[in-house]
């Protein structure tokens, strides 16, 4: 039998204590140590909160893979996955996969982590294959002393609804322009002619920026950011829930903070001609989010980073979904080398985290643009 029949006769289903015998036989057969016991496939098998699937090729279980679907989060873990040597090759190892990583997200759970020996480069390659992006090492993991690569991959993206807003992704060429790159995704998603490069990102960065901030060069306020939007052809909402100038706690310096509510007030003011910008002075609810996105416009929103870095700084970040469990975002700042620019596309965040990061600060600033392109 060739690789294209073995990969067509093989079908997936749940593992049932029928397996039992088998799926023992598999392990003693794929692992030389750190095998799960008999009585843990047991287990696994009746565990409410696992996701165990065996492969199978003509009545005769080849294979399984067993994930780990951790409780009150919305992240689960590749805990096992085992194929019989003669099956490998045939592609069943990646189906399997497809399969797991299917029925997690079914669960509504959006990351799916493993750990994989760093010296199995076949396997660290199946899991590349797959979408996984590593993203920390264990050092002394195994049984056998050897060091675990950690790997990571998104299982669940955006549901194709009603509130969808398909965005082009752009990467922030420096640590302060998240506001103009966020901009830009905005503004690209509305108007496929407009030219999104590094040139008109420190464009807007210029005419946005607040000037100081904690540390180096100043963000960008969300009046600048809507007067940027209006000269370039769109129509902006504005929802800020304070009055008083912005970000002037970041700033030690009186000095500084002067300068900041100097800023602010020109911004004010320039908006207050602009007969395209209508700013809002009020609380900004998940609603309102998800209705300017059914109305077909882009939104731009700041967040704190401090769940994604634990460094509390301000950030904006494009919002590019809605659904019953998540907001979606588009976040400019692709982080390290090792990170994919896939993994800050539409990427899923719970309503109850996005509460708590769409405030920023002491202050608990909340503050977010909505942008229309401007008929001619």
């Amino acid at each position: 039998m060739n690789a294209t029949q073995e990969h067509q006769a093989v079908t997936f289903r749940r593992a049932s204590a029928d397996d039992l015998d088998t799926l023992e036989q598999i392990e003693n057969r794929c692992f030389d140590g750190d095998r799960l016991h008999r009585r843990s496939l047991r287990n696994w098998i009746k565990a409410p909160h696992g996701e165990f699937i065996v492969a199978v090729q003509q009545d005769k279980v080849v294979g399984y893979g067993l994930v780990w679907c951790h409780k009150g989060t919305r992240l689960a873990r590749l805990y096992s996955l085992a194929i019989l040597p003669e099956m490998r090759g045939s592609g069943t190892a990646a189906r399997l996969m497809s399969e797991l990583g299917s029925a997690t997200a079914a669960r509504g759970y959006l990351f799916m982590r493993l750990e994989v020996a760093k010296s199995n480069t076949a396997a660290v390659a199946l899991y590349r294959r797959s979408g996984y992006r590593v993203f920390g090492e264990y050092h002394d993991y195994y049984e056998d002393h050897s060091d675990a690569l950690r790997m990571q991959k998104t299982i669940r993206y955006l549901s194709i609804d009603k509130t969808q807003h398909l965005t082009p992704w752009y990467q922030q060429t420096t640590p302060f322009t998240c506001g103009p790159a966020a901009l830009m995704m905005a503004m690209a998603s509305l108007d496929e002619t407009l030219v999104v490069d590094q040139k008109q990102e420190l464009d807007i960065w210029r005419e946005a920026t607040t000037i100081f901030m904690t540390t180096g060069h100043g963000g960008c306020h969300p009046l600048g950011l809507a007067l940027a939007a209006s000269q370039r052809g769109f129509s902006v909402d504005v929802l800020i829930n304070t009055e008083g100038p912005l970000f002037v706690e970041g700033v030690r310096s009186a000095h500084k903070k002067e300068v900041l509510g100097v800023v602010h007030q020109q911004f004010v003011e320039k908006t207050g001609q602009d007969t395209h910008i209508r700013v809002v002075y009020a609380e900004i609810g998940q609603q309102r989010i998800s209705d300017w996105l059914q109305e077909g416009y882009a939104v731009i929103i700041l967040i704190s980073t401090f769940r994604l870095d634990g460094k509390k700084a301000p950030h904006w970040v494009a919002v590019t979904g809605i659904d019953e469990r998540c907001f979606y975002v588009h976040d400019p700042d692709a982080g390290d080398d090792s990170q994919l620019a896939i993994d800050n596309q539409y990427l899923p965040i719970t309503r109850e985290d996005f509460d708590k990061m769409s405030a920023f600060g002491s202050g608990r600033l909340r503050t977010a643009l909505a942008i229309k392109k401007r008929s001619r």
